[in-house]
């Protein structure tokens, strides 16, 4: 897999401080409960621009992460932000590689760490392979992924549901799989690990949470708007439609009893 797989959304400034923002509105729903077990040496696999990375130091202060990911200008992005994290410091390496065929030594990790990147890969049974040869017998992982087809949006945008539907099909053409998080439970069971556990966890807003629902809507935005330029560009929607899209996201932000619904999957195992 090429360092320049086509992920939606790119790889621009602008994208890397999304997806730390992302990371930031996620944290307290992804992290609700989640353990990496006792071990000190963890993997984070797809670390990106070290936005996880950053969670998991400060939330998990006695491990040390071995981050990888297979896109230099994520990982130069990463090293930026890790560096100004005083705390942080001597707690985290950084390397270039990929996922599916990774260059570490066999046994050699107290626990692994996947968020948001198997539905990007063509082989996710590959990449759990790789990463239980690479932990220790007993060791923990723990994978956070997409479940698509659990996001609701009320009241009715037929041009965000249109835009929404190249959306998925767009990556599922480039050998994605955006919902590949309710196959995690299959995945680890058939790739050998053992006390394989999953848990749906979700997103629910409206008239009780008016803060949380305008931030989860302005969040939303944000991710659907990124991949605009690719999916136009590969003729998946035209600019029409993500401007319509667009214009209904703004009216569902307006709306006294606007609705978000979506699901994600959290799944741990042990090797």
């Amino acid at each position: 897999m090429s360092d320049h797989f086509p992920y939606l959304h790119g790889f621009s400034e602008k994208e890397q401080a999304r997806l730390r923002a992302q990371a930031a509105f996620a944290e307290q729903t992804v992290y609700a409960g989640l353990s990496l077990g006792e071990g000190k040496n963890i993997l984070e696999v797809g670390c990106g621009v070290g936005a996880q990375t950053e969670i998991l130091l400060r939330r998990f202060p006695k491990i040390h992460l071995t981050c990888v990911d297979l896109n230099p200008k994520q990982l130069a992005a990463a090293k930026v932000n890790l560096e100004k994290l005083s705390w942080a410091k001597d707690r985290w390496e950084l390397h270039q590689m990929s996922a599916d065929d990774l260059k570490l030594e066999n046994q050699n990790f107290d626990g692994a760490f996947i968020c948001w990147l198997l539905e990007h890969v063509p082989s996710p049974a590959k990449v759990l392979s790789e990463v239980r040869r690479v932990l220790r017998p007993g060791a923990k992982v723990v994978i956070t992924e997409v479940m698509n087809s659990s996001f609701f949006f009320d009241p009715y945008s037929p041009n965000v549901w249109k835009y929404w539907m190249a959306f998925n099909d767009y990556q599922h053409d480039q050998a994605g799989d955006p919902f590949v998080g309710a196959k995690l439970g299959n995945l680890l069971s058939s790739g050998g690990f053992k006390d394989v556990r999953t848990e749906v966890k979700t997103w629910h807003f409206d008239n009780r949470v008016p803060g949380q629902r305008k931030e989860a809507i302005e969040y939303w935005t944000e991710l659907l708007l990124s991949g605009s330029d690719a999916l136009v560009e590969a003729k998946y929607v035209d600019q029409e439609v993500v401007d319509a899209a667009e214009k209904e996201l703004k009216n569902v932000a307006r709306d006294p009893n606007a609705v978000f619904f979506y699901s994600f999957i959290q799944a741990s195992a042990i090797a």
